[in-house]
């Protein structure tokens, strides 16, 4: 696997190639995914959130330069507060070097950080600073093919043990998340 060099915070933060990435924006376009919020997904966060206690979960769309949220749960009130008084709150738009859902796409398993300022690939990851974000829950979200379209995941702003149920959790919901996505395919219909 090869890296790319992503803009750092804190050292060197090397993001992971991606050579699917044009193969998965077409397949993406196809499905009408990935470029508008999109209600149900945003409930299905809704439910990730619930069903971890994470103050935020997300469906990710992994593009070339970006990631986009299709479905985003985040706190009515961001958790985090700046030196400058303002709060970070977390869009539906990512830039690729942000975050660790490009490593979940890449890699194609499931990653589990408990307390990410425990690797140094990912300590100086900017959502550490930039959102607080201090332990992070993913999964790929794969379509009938195999192909990794993009993430399920939650994230929280202090260190969690997420454990074994955590992850089976996790791994559960992509895997329900993704027969949804393929029976709309399937069918015709946009999900």
């Amino acid at each position: 696997m090869s890296y790319e060099p992503a803009r750092p915070v804190r050292g060197l933060l090397l993001t992971p190639e991606d050579r699917e990435a044009p193969a998965r924006i077409s397949r993406l376009r196809r499905l009408g995914l990935g470029e508008r919020p999109e209600p149900a997904l945003d409930a299905f966060a809704d439910r990730l959130a619930g069903l971890t206690g994470a103050p935020y979960a997300m469906v990710n769309f992994v593009g070339q330069d970006h990631q986009f949220f299709a479905g985003l749960s985040v706190p009515a009130t961001a958790p985090v507060v700046r030196e400058d008084g303002s709060r970070a709150e977390i869009g539906r738009v990512l830039p690729r070097g942000h975050g660790f859902c490009p490593h979940v796409v890449v890699r194609r398993k499931a990653l589990v950080l408990e307390d990410v300022r425990d690797y140094p690939r990912f300590a100086g990851n900017p959502v550490v600073d930039a959102y607080g974000i201090r332990s992070y829950l993913g999964a790929p979200l794969a379509d009938g093919s195999g192909m990794v379209l993009g993430t399920v995941c939650a994230a929280d702003t202090e260190p969690r043990a997420w454990g074994r149920s955590g992850l089976e959790t996790i791994k559960a919901l992509a895997a329900e998340l993704a027969a949804r996505l393929q029976r709309a395919a399937d069918d015709g219909l946009p999900f």
